[in-house]
């Protein structure tokens, strides 16, 4: 009896003692993530219910071809091609879907459209990406960074 109290309070100690980072990394998007390229830092943050994700940095910021400042260019809409890329909104209605897991659609600005995606923690610090057009799925892990 003493021996199996013992090893309750040492568990609970144990449990108490442990750190918090992965207990609330693990249900918590929010913060900045690093895309699997290597290209873009998106920064992840609860929006009513859901999250948005918006586009916080970039690894060449400056268009070459211009000189200056990366603009959505791809997108199909005229009056949004000259919209920085910096500030620019990714994710649209991503709302819970399930733990630790949310659905809506994405923009890729890459091409100018947006998809059925889901987001959901692979890890404290891995965001798993996947956009889908029909049947024809595809996905990427995000790195969080700093912490």
């Amino acid at each position: 009896m003493a021996c199996t109290k013992t090893l309750v309070i040492a568990i609970s100690a144990a449990l108490l003692a442990a750190p918090p980072a992965f207990a609330q990394g693990a249900g918590e998007p929010t913060g900045v993530w690093l895309t699997q390229s290597g290209d873009a830092r998106v920064k992840v943050s609860k929006c009513g219910g859901g999250i948005c994700g918006v586009i916080v940095g970039l690894k060449e910021p400056i268009d070459q071809a211009t000189g200056k400042p990366q603009v959505d260019d791809k997108n199909p809409d005229p009056a949004l091609k000259k919209r920085p890329m910096i500030g620019l909104p990714l994710f649209s209605g991503m709302q819970p879907a399930s733990p630790n897991k949310w659905s809506g659609q994405i923009y890729n600005a890459d091409d100018g459209s947006s998809y059925a995606s889901t987001v959901s923690l692979a890890g404290p610090d891995t965001l798993r990406v996947e956009g889908c057009v029909g049947a024809l799925c595809g996905g990427e892990n995000w790195t969080r960074v700093g912490r």
